[in-house]
């Protein structure tokens, strides 16, 4: 399994807090495209089949820490 590139941390971050393609691209100033690119590398160094288990695999081998992970206030 081989390491992330800090590109695709940062891309598997922002996916892990439930932002699409399409935020991912708009806050990074690329292409919804390229956001999909990069994640599908990551899926593949990870040995992922889709996001979530990218994540899970991320947080368990220390490619993402628990702390990148913010859980979304409950509506009141």
């Amino acid at each position: 399994m081989a390491d992330l590139t800090r590109r695709q941390r940062e891309v598997l971050a922002l996916a892990a807090n439930g932002n699409t393609n399409a935020a991912i691209a708009a806050w990074l100033g690329i292409t919804p495209n390229s956001v999909a690119e990069i994640l599908t590398v990551a899926y593949r160094r990870l040995g992922a089949a889709d996001r979530a288990q990218a994540v899970a695999i991320a947080l368990a081998v220390g490619e993402l820490g628990i702390d990148q992970i913010h859980i979304p206030q409950a509506a009141a």
